[in-house]
């Protein structure tokens, strides 16, 4: 049974720190995939039994925002998402579609990947329902100005990436890797990590998270999305 929406709350009610995994100037207005996005958090959230105060700390996301998403008036960037991932812990695919069947074998169709937009990103899912998730690979679509924050991301585990079009920079443990069309890239995902679409158009990659645990989602504190220019 979903919860009933939160009730407004003032900022001086702010749990934890703020995060610089929002999108300036996006997360207002949220969009379908957005507010569907929302509706599972909150439903994931209730079968918990963990009350909206409660998430905020245990995520160290502002209260405030996570009331936004739930209500679908925010679209959640991919790391507000990685936080929430391991708030409540479960996978990122967790909130890609509801109940899924665990498959040993997950075939793809092109047409057919589970898709969401967060900010100036796309992630298409290419291991829906994959048991375990043990592997988790995406094709994540950035438009101008996309990168992961100011701040250096670190979670366990392993990372691949491979650049599909566009440019993408990669600054690990402060060593720029500046991917171009069939560059990869593949680390320990500990070494804090930095990210960024170099060009004026999109940029496409294939990322694929090895989590080092399964109980430990590889999602946590990795994206940010916080893009300068929406």
């Amino acid at each position: 049974m979903m919860a009933s929406s939160p009730p407004k709350l003032s900022h001086k009610e702010e749990i934890g720190p703020k995060t610089s995994g929002l999108v300036p100037g996006k997360e207002t207005g949220g969009s379908s995939s957005g507010n569907i996005v929302g509706i599972k958090i909150r439903e994931i959230r209730s079968t918990r039994r963990l009350s909206l105060r409660r998430l905020a700390q245990r995520s160290g996301l502002n209260i405030n925002t996570l009331s936004l998403v739930e209500n679908g008036k925010s679209s959640p960037s991919v790391s507000t998402l990685q936080q929430l991932a391991v708030a409540l812990d479960v996978p990122i695919t967790a909130f890609f579609t509801s109940e899924p069947d665990q498959k040993r074998v997950v075939f793809m169709p092109h047409n057919s990947r589970p898709q969401a937009a967060f900010g100036a990103a796309c992630m298409e899912n290419l291991g829906k329902d994959l048991a375990g998730n043990a592997v988790q690979p995406f094709v994540v679509t950035l438009d101008k100005g996309g990168t992961s924050g100011s701040e250096m991301v670190v979670h366990t585990g392993h990372e691949f990436v491979y650049c599909l079009s566009g440019k993408i920079l990669y600054v690990i443990d402060g060593i720029r890797y500046p991917l171009e069309p069939d560059d990869s890239l593949i680390f320990e995902s500990h070494i804090p990590h930095h990210w960024e679409n170099l060009v004026d158009g999109e940029s496409r990659m294939i990322l694929i998270f090895y989590p080092a645990d399964r109980r430990d989602n590889p999602e946590e504190h990795h994206f940010h999305f916080a893009n300068g220019t929406p």
